[in-house]
């Protein structure tokens, strides 16, 4: 098997031929690990083999799991602000 990583981004690359021959096992690899790859023709990319992702109904909840909160939210920052202070930083042009 001769497959490339041309790509700096490394993206698998892979003759028209070699996937011809390999398809099915091939889906397979990028719906397991869900990695590119890059089919070529005479060296040219062609197509993008990607894996299938259903996009969801909402956005809302969607990165329920993924986030932690630190600390309490509603407490005052202990961080005098300018409006507070009745001061106006001068800028410097």
């Amino acid at each position: 098997m001769e497959t490339r990583n041309t790509s700096p981004a490394g993206v698998r690359t892979i003759k028209a031929s070699e996937f011809k021959a390999r398809c099915l096992k091939l889906m397979d690899e990028v719906a397991d690990n869900g990695a590119e790859i890059v089919i070529t023709k005479n060296g040219r990319p062609v197509s993008r083999l990607i894996p299938y992702r259903k996009k969801p109904d909402t956005l809302f909840g969607i990165d329920r799991g993924k986030l932690e909160i630190h600390g309490d939210l509603d407490e005052p920052l202990d961080v005098a602000w300018e409006a507070e202070t009745g001061r106006v930083q001068e800028e410097d042009h």
